[in-house]
């Protein structure tokens, strides 16, 4: 049974999406109305903002479907309907959804390194970017999670991603950790041949018009390229966080949560990402562990893992990676010392 179902609930969606409207507005309107390069310090209180924003989400959020489960006549006479467990389990379920896309999203922070990096866009310029970003990331995402609502009610589509994610996850594992090269990918590829491209950055401009004819910018490659890579992350992502729940708004909510702070997120760690060596074994073992739920721990658990457990595997795994990760990169700061 689906708690918060559309058709009821429709409201809600469309009072959420203008909130995340306002909030982006807001962002590029005002905070970041002019060009510049964003901080490390920035980036670190913009980080908070978002996570606490969550947070106190999540916290509202609990009190609403509480609110709801113990007045609607509708949970009432579910036989056996536990409105307080309830309410709890749905908090957690946001709150382990969230945690799931934000580590997940760390790949994502690899990939804006890299096409920075090979589009050689100024750091003043990469808001600007990942805003524009962002803002196509969670359309795709609304769509995605639309389709996987209806998709994910198939056992054996359930299974099958669960099995691609237990894959990516081992691939992932087994991974080298060379620097790409994106000159060969595929997608650049096409992109430099079915545009015109102009070979400099004309400033915040995605096009530029030279002797009557139409170019883009760098940066628009590196929009396209970011906003392509995204829809790739999403397959993954997507039916992760499904494992968790079967109700799309807790989905949809806590995936746009989660996209909202990777701008900053992307700033506070980019300079730093080389420390965390083994963030990806942690990540690698998420998807692992998500996969194995899907495929099998929640039938086995009769048709839904703990959540608590869920949260708390997820947790350690990402904790034990990065704590890994600062100690063996302190150990090396000595010897090199």
């Amino acid at each position: 049974m689906i708690l918060f179902p559309f058709a009821d609930y429709w409201m809600l969606y469309a009072g959420f999406t203008a909130f995340v409207l306002l909030v982006l507005a807001l962002d590029l309107g005002v905070f970041h109305k002019n060009a510049h390069e964003v901080s490390v310090k920035e980036a670190s209180i913009w980080t908070s903002v978002w996570i606490s924003m969550a947070l106190i989400f999540n916290y509202l959020f609990y009190l609403y479907a509480h609110w709801r489960f113990t007045t609607d006549a509708r949970y009432l006479a579910i036989p056996g309907f536990d409105a307080d467990a309830q309410a709890k389990t749905t908090a957690l379920e946001f709150l382990t959804g969230f945690v799931i896309e934000k580590s997940l999203a760390i790949d994502n922070i690899f990939v804006f390194a890299v096409v920075f990096g090979y589009f050689a866009i100024p750091k003043m310029y990469q808001h600007r970017v990942l805003f524009w970003g962002i803002l196509g990331a969670l359309v795709f995402r609304a769509i995605f999670i639309a389709m996987g609502s209806v998709l994910m009610q198939y056992h054996w589509l359930v299974v099958f991603f669960g099995g691609l994610l237990i894959l990516t996850g081992i691939k992932m594992f087994f991974a080298g950790t060379e620097q790409t090269d994106l000159s060969n990918n595929v997608l650049i590829r096409m992109l430099k041949k079915a545009f015109k491209i102009h070979p400099h950055i004309e400033g915040q401009k995605f096009f530029v018009k030279k002797n009557g004819v139409r170019y883009v910018t760098p940066l628009f490659l590196a929009l396209i390229f970011l906003e392509l890579s995204d829809i790739i992350f999403a397959v993954d992502s997507v039916p992760a966080i499904f494992a968790i729940t079967k109700e799309p708004l807790i989905v949809f909510t806590s995936n746009i949560f989660a996209i909202l702070g990777l701008r900053s997120m992307y700033f506070m760690l980019a300079g730093v990402m080389d420390r965390f060596a083994y963030i990806k074994y942690g990540l690698a073992s998420v998807l692992v562990f998500v996969g194995l739920k899907m495929v099998w721990l929640n039938e086995a658990f009769g048709g839904k893992f703990p959540i608590e457990w869920s949260l708390g595997i997820i947790a350690f795994l990402i904790g034990s990676s990065i704590v890994a990760s600062i100690v063996v990169d302190r150990r090396r700061q000595r010897l090199e010392l």
